[in-house]
């Protein structure tokens, strides 16, 4: 069927992309990278060597001199070409994105556009890096602020947006004339090996873009590399609290983005259709494997009518989402990324029903629309009478887990959210002013919606999160980005 066109069709053996050449790692050490839906090898990823690792940062660092004296209008020219290219295979894209990663097709394309979108911000360079300058600071002298690139930055990238995550990065570190090296997820790097090729086409020199393969060995070596100026990651907490330390200790400047456990509030004068169809959005898009994705639902109130009315149409709403493999565009979810995914999921529901949570929707046992194997797949799944002190209340599940909870008033959600230890995302629903202007003013989140179920800043707007949901001082995309991948020189001048 048309719908079901798979782009990779046979096993792919995939290479590191290292000063504008495309090499065969001599690991002996290699991991499946299989299609989630179906359980078919889509390609085998090197856990690349030392030396392969180390090759890639040297690349980039011989790069990068000839790349920063290259002015921002011809940088951008790259970008520009690289943008067509993406628009030229937006469909492939995607598709692959299906494919290695599980999500549904309209969500592959969602983050191709969204990856496109860094690219077309970070074509406005020439304007965003200019500094800024003060005539007569004191008789005669004058003083100005110059952007700089710093040489060499690395991203370790998440699996769960493989192609649109590293782009938050990437584009703005190209544009301001630094290089750059990206080791994927060897979950499903695929993405971004497509990605380096259209990288190639569009025209960036030799060394300025690289492809390193890998997993933890060659995290641990860009991280702990001196030519490296920064690192840019997005992943669990505990491994980014690791990232951030060591970063630190070599002198690395770092964006580190992490974990989250967002809460989503309904008060009473809600639109309850509307709300509702932005939540099923937010829990169980992409499977619930975003760092911005709902996991409590408070309903706010004592009123019992209409707590129940909502609770029964969320889950009504929910019990009807088709399961099955994303690239069937009548599929509204697809499975988890991988096996160890779907058990962590499954042991999130366990520890929820011994905490005495009721479990009024079980998607223990998938019904998936499609002769596949269920080894990835969980259907949506809905706890009730979720206290704050729970697990499954404190926890990042990263699945399709909503735990609906009920507080009196919206002042108790306020202080449920603040003493979470996560602080990426929280969003209200309601008609009422006064309380959204409160909500955004109190809760300790580093992206705030209201009447938004999925707060995902734009490109130009930078990408935020508090507490143990984000590490650094500077965020991804927008004028954070810019101003973590440059170094402000200041030159104060006087001619006699």
């Amino acid at each position: 069927m048309a719908i079901l066109e798979e782009p990779i069709k046979e096993v792919m053996q995939l290479k590191n992309y290292v000063n504008g050449d495309w090499v065969e790692s001599k690991s002996k050490e290699a991991w499946d990278v299989k299609n989630p839906a179906t359980q078919k090898l889509l390609a085998k990823v090197p856990m690349s060597t030392k030396d392969e690792v180390l090759g890639a940062i040297q690349a980039a660092k011989e790069a990068f001199p000839e790349w920063r004296r290259t002015p921002p209008l011809a940088r951008v020219r790259c970008l520009f070409r690289l943008k067509e290219l993406l628009e030229k295979n937006f469909e492939r894209l995607s598709r692959i994105q299906t494919m290695e990663h599980g999500k549904t097709i309209d969500e592959s394309r969602g983050e191709t556009r969204r990856g496109i979108e860094m690219v077309e911000v970070g074509t406005g360079i020439p304007s965003l890096m200019m500094g800024y300058n003060l005539e007569d600071i004191a008789a005669g002298i004058d003083e100005y602020v110059i952007y700089q690139p710093l040489g060499v930055f690395g991203h370790l990238a998440p699996f769960n947006f493989p192609f649109m995550v590293p782009l938050w990065y990437s584009p703005f570190a190209l544009a301001t004339g630094n290089t750059f090296v990206v080791k994927p997820s060897p979950r499903d790097p695929i993405s971004q090996v497509m990605l380096a090729e259209l990288m190639d086409e569009a025209g960036f020199p030799p060394g300025v873009y690289n492809v390193v393969q890998g997993g933890a060995e060659a995290a641990n070596i860009m991280m702990e590399h001196p030519d490296i100026k920064g690192m840019t990651f997005v992943g669990t907490t505990s491994i980014g609290k690791e990232v951030y330390k060591k970063c630190g200790e070599t002198g690395k400047r770092a964006i580190v983005q992490v974990s989250a456990k967002n809460f989503l509030l309904v008060m009473p004068d809600v639109d309850i259709n509307a709300t509702i169809a932005a939540l099923l959005t937010s829990f169980f898009g992409n499977t619930g494997q975003r760092c911005l994705s709902g996991a409590n639902l408070v309903i706010v109130g004592q009123d019992d009518g209409f707590y129940k009315k909502f609770l029964n149409a969320f889950v009504e709403a929910t019990s009807k989402i088709k399961v099955g493999y994303g690239l069937d565009e009548s599929i509204q979810m697809g499975p988890m990324q991988s096996v160890d995914g779907k058990e962590r999921v499954l042991k999130y529901i366990e520890i929820g029903i011994k905490e005495k949570a009721k479990l009024i929707l079980d998607g223990r046992k998938p019904t998936i629309t499609g002769n596949y194997p269920d080894a990835c797949f969980v259907n949506p799944t809905i706890f009730e009478n979720v206290t704050p002190d729970m697990t499954i209340a404190k926890e990042e599940i990263f699945g399709a887990v909503a735990s609906v909870m009920r507080a009196k008033d919206l002042d108790e959600v306020i202080q449920w959210i603040n003493n979470s230890n996560y602080g990426n995302a929280a969003s209200i629903f309601t008609s009422n002013g006064k309380a959204a202007r409160e909500f955004q003013y109190q809760v300790e989140c580093g992206n705030i919606g209201v009447n938004i179920g999925i707060v995902a800043p734009m490109a130009f707007f930078p990408f935020s999160g508090m507490k143990d949901s984000f590490f650094g001082v500077l965020h991804g995309q927008g004028r954070d980005a810019i101003r973590f991948f440059t170094e402000s020189k200041v030159v104060v001048q006087r001619w006699f």
